[in-house]
């Protein structure tokens, strides 16, 4: 039997090593790819050679982009089962390439959200050059480590402690903003607040309206329809703000009606929003209508009727991310690519359709290959959720970023997603938390009155043994205290047992929780120094 299992085991190991080994084969056959791509594609332009390995970096960058961040859009849907992993991952790279091609940012700003000053370079080109390969380097190397340790991280926050780092190390300290650091900063409490508190709000409504009412069905008619239009009104408006920056000038051409503006205002979008929500609900309310005749009046029928949305969610989430974050990933690349085409630095500089080309395609590879590990991690392993959880979590990745659009605050995708998750699950331990104590209370009386029948029992026990004369009745009944002795000690044993794990079950896995705020406290210094000594070694070699 041990022969058999150790040879299954080895069979397991092999299997498991051979599809990493296949994993890692087409990670770097991309990779080399980009390479001779991009040497082949500029030759004779000076330093192509740094704009080649720049891209080999843009790769790696990306395939991380696509194993850690892109988990966040769809790990909630796998994880209340809406999605199976391969439906998430073939979503996920559909609509994060289609958000980039579509939607991608023509112009992004190469230093990101003004980290730092490019004039402290004084036009001098090559270290402008090793500064942002070296972010770039260091941000995939960070994400790299991130994804190992099954923590969740943000993209933008990685990229900006690479630049900061990088810049530190060209020009010293005064050429950071603080300033914007400070705002960066704060948003690692700024998002994942938002996003807890909303998601909190809109998984109470939700058991208020359907959950806790005796006909759910009736419920589930009037206000799922209710739910879903307002997510269409959030997604519609989101992605009007966020996703349509680039093509709105071709859109104004063709809807002549609407104000003639570089890019569409929170008012515009919000009529959007609304006009697309009003249509929702007409098809949503007819669609329950339907779906409610064949469902069960209980917790399970309310939260099928969230199955559609929520993969409606996941793709809209993905198409926004590859909308906005694609390009700021690969900004240094951009930025590179920019210096080396024109042999100056700019603070602003235009994509490359090869250029998105790596940045949509590597994340699409890199969440086929490495994404499941943290879709798992998001989806399952921080709390469990369900459809009408995981639809509260998307409400407040959407709802989080319009606010904090609006009110000017910078916030992180990544964080605000994560944050939901914590927000329903400390939800869920607030709301239970009282039937448990309840429950707790009453296993203690029930310990201490087993107790109480154990001390008789022993009392009895000892007065028969010490009689000094003897019956036949007197024998069998000490034989029959000592069974009932062994059979309560055995029940208070398990009593106490099942007490102990009651009192430690809790719906938000603290060791998850405790990893993933120290991985969003040390992304910005950890990418920062990394970067830094990249950059020194970068500058070593061709020095």
């Amino acid at each position: 039997m041990e022969i058999q299992t150790v040879k299954k085991m080895e069979k397991e190991a092999l299997k498991g090593s051979s599809i990493d080994f296949m994993r890692l084969g087409f990670a770097l056959f991309f990779m080399v790819a980009v390479l001779v791509y991009s040497f082949l594609s500029t030759g004779g332009i000076p330093n192509n050679m740094f704009l080649a390995i720049a891209a080999l970096f843009g790769a790696y960058m990306a395939m991380n982009i696509g194993a850690n961040d892109v988990a966040n859009n769809v790990g909630p849907a796998v994880g209340s089962k809406a999605l199976t992993m391969g439906g998430a991952i073939v979503i996920a790279a559909i609509f994060e390439g289609a958000g980039a091609f579509i939607a991608g940012g023509d112009v992004v700003k190469t230093i990101k959200k003004g980290i730092i000053d490019i004039s402290a370079f004084g036009g001098n080109v090559d270290p402008f050059i090793w500064a942002m390969m070296a972010a770039l380097l260091a941000a995939a190397l960070w994400l790299n480590f991130a994804t190992m340790m099954k923590a969740p991280v943000s993209t933008t926050h990685s990229i900006v402690g690479g630049v900061m780092g990088a810049g530190i190390a060209a020009a010293g300290f005064s050429i950071v903003a603080w300033g914007t650091m400070a705002k960066i900063a704060a948003s690692w409490i700024i998002s994942p607040v938002l996003g807890g508190v909303i998601a909190a709000v809109f998984l109470f409504s939700i058991k208020k309206t359907m959950v806790y009412k005796e006909d759910k069905i009736t419920a589930a008619r009037k206000w799922v329809p209710v739910f879903v239009a307002l997510m269409s009104w959030a997604f519609v408006t989101y992605l009007t703000l966020k996703g349509l920056k680039k093509v709105w000038p071709d859109i104004v051409d063709v809807l002549a009606f609407l104000p003639d503006e570089k890019k569409p205002s929170f008012i515009v979008a919000a009529i959007f929003g609304l006009i697309i929500a009003g249509i929702v609900y007409m098809i949503v309310k007819k669609t329950v209508g339907i779906k409610a005749q064949k469902i069960d009046n209980d917790r399970a029928g309310i939260n099928s009727l969230f199955t559609v949305p929520l993969i409606f969610a996941a793709a809209l989430l993905s198409f926004a991310h590859g909308a906005n974050d694609v390009a700021n990933a690969i900004g240094p690349l951009a930025a590179i690519n920019d210096a080396v085409m024109t042999g100056g630095i700019s603070a602003e500089a235009g994509i490359p359709i090869w250029v998105m080309g790596v940045g949509a395609l590597g994340i699409a590879l890199g969440l086929a290959l490495y994404g499941p590990k943290l879709i798992k991690t998001v989806g399952s392993e921080i709390t469990e959720l369900d459809q009408m959880r995981a639809f509260s979590v998307a409400m407040a990745a959407s709802i989080t970023v319009i606010i904090a659009s609006q009110l000017g605050l910078p916030v992180s995708s990544t964080h605000i997603a994560v944050g939901g998750i914590f927000g329903v699950g400390f939800l869920r331990e607030y709301l239970e938390g009282s039937t448990k104590k309840d429950n707790i209370a009453i296993e203690e009386e029930a310990i201490i009155d087993e107790k109480k029948l154990l001390k008789a029992f022993n009392s009895e026990r000892k007065t028969l043994e010490a009689k000094e004369e003897k019956e036949q009745a007197d024998y069998e009944r000490i034989v029959e205290l000592y069974r009932m002795i062994d059979a309560e000690e055995e029940m208070i044993k398990e009593s106490k047992k099942h007490l102990k794990t009651a009192k430690k079950v809790q719906y938000v896995k603290r060791d998850a929780v405790k990893k993933i705020i120290a991985a969003w406290i040390i992304t910005v210094p950890a990418a920062a120094l990394l970067s830094a000594a990249i950059f020194f070694m970068i500058k070593g070699i061709v020095l």
